[in-house]
């Protein structure tokens, strides 16, 4: 038997998967204006409407406080897994690991090593390459680049052997994807939830369980931002 309150109409349904791309792609929630646009709405009232019933069957939460903030608590059961993994579409670098590169305005990072999108592996420290990292990117903040190892995220677009850039930082929204270090020994790329004191580290493939830990085990390295893939 079916609980009403937990139905949704086609727009609410695609308004809340709407919504949980856009935090997981940008971290923040999208504006009314967008919102109204992605459902080719010809005012915001029908939004706020919607808003409303997603937030009373449960699905959604605004944050307090916070302008614009609303937090996905669960999708639909008939989402498949396209619509929940299919939110972070990484900007690819087409054959960006060459190093004939003539732009001046384009500098160099270090690829620190491998990272597992999958099982755990050793913590990475020691750089083994380099990078070219465009200039949009450069001037917003320090990143460092990292091989990814396996293939727990390549419903997110990420496939074992890119070359992943990170954008360094301790903190990270709910949904983003992380270079997290456990225990401060190992490190793997995820997609990060915080509910409470609780971690989940999740993977963007559905053979690979979601690990669960304690606040004080995950330290976040820094967030994807881009990814270089050759195609050879």
């Amino acid at each position: 038997m079916y609980d009403i309150c937990s139905m949704l109409t086609k727009k609410q349904k695609n308004l809340l998967l709407y919504i949980n791309k856009k935090i997981r792609s940008t971290g923040v929630s999208p504006s009314y204006e967008e919102m109204k646009n992605s459902l080719n709405l010809k005012s915001k009232s029908g939004i706020h409407r919607l808003i409303s019933a997603l937030e009373e069957r449960g699905f959604i939460r605004r944050l307090a406080h916070k302008a614009r903030a609303l937090e996905v608590l669960k999708l639909p059961e008939t989402a498949s897994a396209n619509d929940i993994y299919n939110s972070f579409t990484p900007s690819v670098i087409k054959g960006g690991l060459d190093n004939d590169v003539s732009n001046n305005n384009i500098v160099e990072i270090p690829v620190l090593g491998k990272i597992a999108a999958g099982t755990p592996i050793e913590a990475i420290q020691n750089q083994v390459s380099k990078v070219f990292l465009p200039e949009e990117l450069s001037k917003n903040g320090e990143h460092f680049g990292l091989k990814v190892s396996g293939d727990s995220m390549i419903e997110a677009g990420i496939n074992d052997g890119d070359t992943i850039i990170v954008k360094k930082t301790n903190t990270a929204n709910n949904g983003q994807i992380v270079v997290a270090l456990i225990d401060d020994q190992e490190a793997m790329l995820k997609r990060i939830r915080k509910k409470g004191k609780i971690v989940a580290l999740e993977s963007a493939n559905k053979k690979f369980e979601t690990k669960i830990f304690g606040p004080d085990r995950v330290k976040v390295q820094g967030i994807l931002v881009s990814l270089y893939r050759n195609f050879q």
